[in-house]
């Protein structure tokens, strides 16, 4: 997994929920690797999840997260983002 990928939630609240992964980082004590997650509504760039790897199931979808303007990366974006992958594909 890589940052700007689009994953489904497995696991907890938000199961069946598109996110996308803002970083990866790898637990060298567990030999877990920790999602860093946000959607734009629930799970803000304040407020992301973080969340084990082996709870969520990667898509083919990846985003661009340097793409945005001279404001930075904001909610907005991450909806819009979401919304342009998500929605052909029939399922939010």
């Amino acid at each position: 997994m890589s940052a700007g990928q689009i994953v489904i939630s497995k696991k907890g609240r938000d199961k069946g929920r598109y996110m996308i992964v803002l970083s990866v980082e790898p637990d060298k004590q567990t030999n877990a690797i920790w999602l860093t997650l946000v959607d734009g509504y629930t799970r803000t760039l304040s407020k992301p999840k973080k969340k084990k790897a082996m709870h969520v199931q990667p898509t083919n979808c990846n985003v661009d997260l340097t793409s945005v303007g001279p404001r930075g990366l904001q909610d907005a974006d991450i909806r819009k983002m979401l919304g342009e992958e998500v929605s052909p594909l029939g399922k939010r």
